[in-house]
Parts: structure tokens; C-alpha cells; sequence
């Protein structure tokens, strides 16, 4: 996947723009795994797509629950293969 730099609105109405390095769906829901930078230092989080209040608008939020979280980077791990994603 080439990566693709998207930018979101936080709650606060701040941009933050991150490299989108893949994306997977599971048990019908959309994950995104996503870093500040293109660098080996890059700070990554998985975001998952929640409904927004309309069909052109989707809101992300970071997986915070550690069992999903463990999972999912499993699975960005197998899907990038040349990546290690550490969880802290």
C-alpha cells in the first residue's frame, strides 16, 4: 500500500496529519494504522472507525483496549511484514 498522509480534526478542532501505513477490516469494522512520520522513530497508533453523523463523514478514535489493541497490531505486523510495532 502506498502511504497515503490524511489529516483529522480533533475534538479541540486542531489538525494532526499522519501516513496512513495500512489498513484492514475486521469483524466489520475499519482499522487504520497510522504514524506521525515516514521515519523508523515514528510515534504509530491503530485507529478505529466509529460511525460519524453522516454517510461522507467517519470518526477515528485510538484503540485503547489492550487485548484488541495486542490483536490488531498481530495482524499490521503479518500484513507489513517488515514492521515491528511495539505497544507501549
Amino acid at each position: 500500500m502506498e502511504e497515503e498522509r490524511i489529516v483529522f480534526i480533533t475534538e479541540d478542532g486542531e489538525e494532526a496529519a499522519f501516513y496512513v501505513l495500512e489498513e484492514t477490516r475486521l469483524n466489520g469494522t475499519d482499522y487504520l494504522l497510522v504514524a506521525d512520520s515516514k521515519g523508523e522513530e515514528a510515534n504509530a497508533l491503530i485507529l478505529k472507525e466509529e460511525p460519524g453523523d453522516s454517510r461522507e463523514e467517519a470518526l477515528y478514535v485510538p484503540v485503547e483496549d489492550e487485548k484488541e489493541l495486542d490483536a490488531l497490531s498481530k495482524v499490521f505486523e503479518e500484513l507489513l511484514e517488515d514492521v515491528d510495532i511495539e505497544m507501549e
